[in-house]
């Protein structure tokens, strides 16, 4: 019996995919556990439309994250830190800083964990920073640190 997947299942495959199990092992354990349905012609063609639903959803994602890439590359921020002496800066810059200055300075309401900083930024100067907007999609900000 063919049978789609309605959840992953250890040893058998993942949602979505169409497998071939024993009857027995379909009737007893898989549709009532609702663990898949059976494989019908109207079955296979509503998870057809739900692939496409879902690859339309994944494109349009992908353009919006493109977008913003683009706006994201003409911006960039200013963050005022202080500093000592020889232009030593007292403690430093990190990604939830430059989030907060982006949503105030530009109004784009960017997630901290999408900043990926690896090391928290500790002298004055221009850097560059990659944000990663979407697995496909990571922009490079410029990020200005000056002293007070």
């Amino acid at each position: 019996m063919e049978v789609i997947l309605l959840q992953d299942v250890k040893a058998l495959g993942k949602k979505g995919e169409i497998i071939k199990v024993n009857d027995g092992y379909a009737r007893n354990f898989i549709l009532p556990k609702k663990l898949g349905i059976e494989a019908s012609k109207k079955n296979l063609s509503d998870l057809k439309k739900q692939r496409e639903d879902e690859e339309k959803e994944r494109l349009e994602i992908l353009k919006e994250a493109q977008l913003l890439g683009e706006q994201l590359k003409a911006v960039s921020v200013t963050i005022k830190i202080k500093t000592g002496e020889n232009g030593k800066v007292f403690g430093s810059v990190s990604s939830k800083e430059i989030a907060a200055a982006l949503t105030e300075q530009h109004q784009f309401d960017i997630d901290k964990k999408k900043i990926n900083l690896p090391d928290p930024i500790k002298n004055t100067g221009e850097h560059e920073v990659p944000i990663k907007l979407h697995p496909q999609v990571t922009v490079s900000l410029k990020v200005k640190v000056e002293g007070l």
